[in-house]
């Protein structure tokens, strides 16, 4: 059910792509490429990561913050930097997005044939199993998708 969820979310990225030049500082100082290739980057790692994990080292030590935001549904704004291996290049084109979109469709597909306790280690969270990491991606994915729907809002909103 998860992994529809997040191929759904992973829809929904997709088709700003066409938006990925639009930027609105009063909402985010990052471009809404910015924000999908971000959450592109975090998609792809954290599924290369769980591929990569050994099940057997998997550890249920899901912290108390992955509880309140996996419970509340939502992570806060401007509260987390992202790590330097998923901060988006200065330049990103539409063609990289479309890449990372291919990529992130096929790792998608990959993680949800895992070991039930094949992980990510998220350096706030814990180890996050693959139910967890499909729950996590859809909430972080979710989360750009606000920050990108705010920048078009307000992008009408000035052209008006």
């Amino acid at each position: 059910m998860n992994s529809e969820k997040l191929n759904h979310t992973l829809d929904r990225l997709e088709s700003h792509i066409k938006d990925y030049t639009i930027i609105n500082t009063k909402v985010s100082q990052g471009s809404i490429a910015w924000h999908i290739d971000h959450s592109l980057k975090v998609i792809n790692n954290v599924c290369n990561a769980s591929i990569e994990s050994d099940p057997s080292t998997y550890l249920n030590n899901f912290t108390f913050l992955g509880k309140l935001f996996f419970t509340l549904g939502f992570f806060p704004r401007g509260k987390a930097k992202a790590p330097k291996h998923v901060k988006p290049p200065k330049v990103i084109t539409e063609e990289s997005l479309v890449l990372q979109i291919e990529d992130a469709r096929s790792n998608i597909n990959k993680i949800n044939t895992l070991d039930k306790n094949a992980y990510f280690n998220h350096p706030l969270f814990g180890h996050l199993n693959t139910t967890r990491v499909n729950r996590f991606l859809i909430l972080h994915t979710n989360h750009h998708l606000k920050i990108i729907n705010d920048i078009l809002k307000q992008q009408k909103t000035l052209s008006k």
